[in-house]
């Protein structure tokens, strides 16, 4: 099983290199998985990051990609352009959630 190193933890990942436990998800989580993604961060992705962070805090599933562009008020080719391997398999991944359905 894939894992990350974050300072002295070591978080276990799956084979898509999503969180096995979302539980262990901070910033600095983030960050590293940002660089396993090639991303760096800035408070534009956040932006992304916290709405998918409380969306899923709120349903309990990541949002279709309609609903994110919608709510954020982003264009496909901005989500694109923040995270190269998409809303699902970058956004989501970073962002500490659950690997989508029909993900990847």
């Amino acid at each position: 099983m894939p894992e990350l190193k974050v300072g002295d933890r070591v978080i276990l990942l799956d084979d898509d290199g999503f969180l096995e436990d979302a539980t262990e998800w901070d910033e600095e989580v983030a960050h590293k998985l940002a660089e396993t993604e090639e991303v760096e961060l800035t408070d534009e992705h956040w932006e992304i990051i916290n709405y998918l962070r409380n969306y899923y805090a709120e349903f309990n599933v990541a949002p279709m990609v309609r609903r994110l562009l919608k709510d954020t008020g982003k264009s496909n080719a901005e989500i694109y352009e923040l995270f190269p391997s998409g809303p699902g398999k970058g956004a989501c991944k970073i962002a500490g959630l659950m690997k989508p359905t029909g993900c990847v």
